[in-house]
């Protein structure tokens, strides 16, 4: 794997955080929790699950640290579980699923992404090769587990994310 590799791979994760930070600078938490007609899932769910997944993926799987969920005292401030990270609930949790106070989640969600680049930019190709069990998908190597669990993960939350949004009539419209 090349230097190039790498670049890229940091520059695509900055650049997807980047489009989070903008799809929902401007939501206040109506809109974020807003469930849309037909039983979808609100924006709240996605956004959630997305940046718990990246938290949990980074820092806990790969690196194995707190992540930054548990060591910012999150899951009390936002009264939610500490572990859960959306994985596995069924459409009804989903929908049923809320934050107050999307202000301090921005604040989480933006540690988060920090924490990623940081490990993105520091990461080595003989790390990057390291292999380790993500559950329930099994063992994969950590520039599999960035690509998978962060980078295309992340960007099919994003379009929810942006769908929704504009079901809500939110400012702002297209990051894109």
């Amino acid at each position: 794997m090349s230097r190039e590799l790498f670049d890229y791979m940091e520059r695509e994760i900055r650049g997807m955080h980047g489009l989070y930070e903008r799809v929902t600078v401007d939501l206040d938490d109506k809109q974020i929790n807003h469930v849309p007609a037909g039983g979808h899932q609100n924006l709240a769910f996605c956004l959630w699950h997305y940046v718990r997944t990246e938290d949990n993926a980074i820092q806990f799987v790969i690196q194995r640290k707190p992540t930054v969920w548990i060591e910012g005292g999150w899951a009390e401030k936002f009264g939610l579980d500490a572990k859960s990270q959306g994985t596995g609930f069924t459409d009804d949790q989903a929908r049923d699923f809320r934050i107050h106070g999307i202000a301090d989640f921005r604040t989480y969600m933006l540690d988060v992404f920090r924490h990623t680049e940081e490990f993105v930019k520091n990461l080595s190709l003989e790390e990057s090769e390291r292999k380790i069990v993500v559950k329930p998908l099994g063992e994969m190597s950590i520039m599999n587990a960035i690509s998978g669990l962060c980078m295309t993960h992340g960007y099919r939350h994003l379009g929810e994310i942006e769908f929704a949004k504009g079901l809500v009539a939110a400012k702002g419209g297209s990051t894109i």
